[in-house]
């Protein structure tokens, strides 16, 4: 029984070990099981406390909760984990009752105590069991400023975009507004820093996953929101004006969709690396030729027709549409146009535009 408990609790050792390593050190994107779990049960907990209210700002409300009570578990469960793998060999090494050894290796990991009249002297486990609960506190500590880092600088590009793609965030609106306020000269700017921060992303999020459910401060906004519309307005500058888009257009579709390749083989999504352009996607020609028709409207100069371009704007959406969906329903991101189901029942919500009130205009 002995030898049972003390292999039981090597396993148990090395697999938490091998989780806290795995989540917190080694810089690569790594899948995390416990991250997973507690993602999937938070999140259905949070999801039925706002179901009674019916509404995504109840649910959002909800969500904000996600990402600090995965923090919270992942620490709360990794030191129960050390709690049972030095119960188990202490009970192993020592000959103790088990509710002694709980004591012990609680004692130990807890309080940096050694308390108990049951044993004589001390010996290395119960040192390594004292080093152990400071050491994973402190890795969980010093892991807080990566993250926070990282969701500071993505929160601050989704910030900036509210104002050039709505709120929420839709491509046809981010090139509509260009148009109307002749600033069509600054989205080679935008594209370079949405191709930055999709670096970023793809670096950060697939190392880190529990950043994914980091929420922006602002309801309406959203990480992935913002990258399907800077996508979809580089796709549709690309399919419908081929000769004056910038080249970071291309650059920027190219960077998104890797990023989001990055993410997907972290937390297990699948998708084809390499889909044919006439491959299915959800949006239809019609939504794409009203989309165009609203961007013309707002003085938009296209250089190919609607029905040409809808090849060639299939052809780009096809590399990332799927993916980008399946992050925004697990995001329980707002729900924009053009961003996929969700899991809770909404309808798709369009940019606010600001109405225009310079003087002598009519409203």
């Amino acid at each position: 029984m002995s030898l049972i408990s003390a292999l039981a609790g090597l396993l148990l050792l090395a697999l938490t070990i091998a989780s806290i390593l795995r989540t917190l050190v080694v810089p690569r994107g790594l899948y995390s099981a416990l991250t997973d779990r507690l993602w999937r049960v938070v999140r259905q907990c949070l999801r039925i406390a706002a179901a009674p209210f019916g509404s995504y700002r109840a649910q959002d409300r909800a969500q904000a909760w996600l990402a600090p009570l995965m923090l919270v578990g992942m620490l709360f469960w990794w030191l129960i984990e050390l709690l049972a793998a030095f119960t188990l060999l202490m009970h192993a090494s020592s000959g103790l009752s088990w509710g002694v050894s709980v004591r012990e290796a609680g004692s130990s990991l807890f309080t940096l105590g050694f308390a108990s009249g049951d044993r004589l002297r001390l010996s290395a486990l119960d040192f390594l069991a004292a080093a152990s609960g400071p050491l994973v506190i402190a890795l969980q500590i010093a892991y807080l400023p990566t993250l926070y880092g990282s969701y500071n600088r993505r929160e601050v590009e989704v910030t900036l975009l509210q104002s050039r793609a709505g709120e929420p965030a839709w491509g046809p609106e981010l090139l509509a507004r260009q148009s109307l306020v002749d600033t069509e000269t600054a989205l080679p700017q935008l594209y370079r820093d949405w191709e930055r921060l999709a670096a970023e992303l793809g670096e950060s999020h697939s190392n880190y996953p529990v950043l994914l459910s980091f929420r922006s401060p602002q309801p309406y906004r959203s990480w992935i929101v913002g990258l399907i519309a800077v996508m979809d307005a580089a796709a549709i500058q690309l399919a419908v004006s081929p000769h004056s888009a910038p080249p970071e257009a291309r650059l920027v579709l190219r960077a998104g969709f890797t990023a989001l390749r990055d993410i997907a083989r972290v937390i297990r999504i699948p998708f084809d690396p390499d889909p044919e352009p006439d491959g299915p996607i959800r949006i239809s020609y019609a939504e794409f030729d009203a989309a165009v028709a609203m961007i013309i409207a707002s003085g938009y100069r296209v250089e190919r027709p609607t029905i040409l371009a809808w090849p060639h704007f299939h052809g780009w959406r096809v590399n990332y549409e799927a993916i980008a969906y399946e992050l925004a329903r697990r995001a329980d991101a707002v729900p924009a146009l053009w961003t996929g189901p969700r899991d809770f029942a909404v309808t798709p919500i369009p940019p606010r535009r600001p109405a225009d009130r310079r003087p002598g205009v009519t409203l």
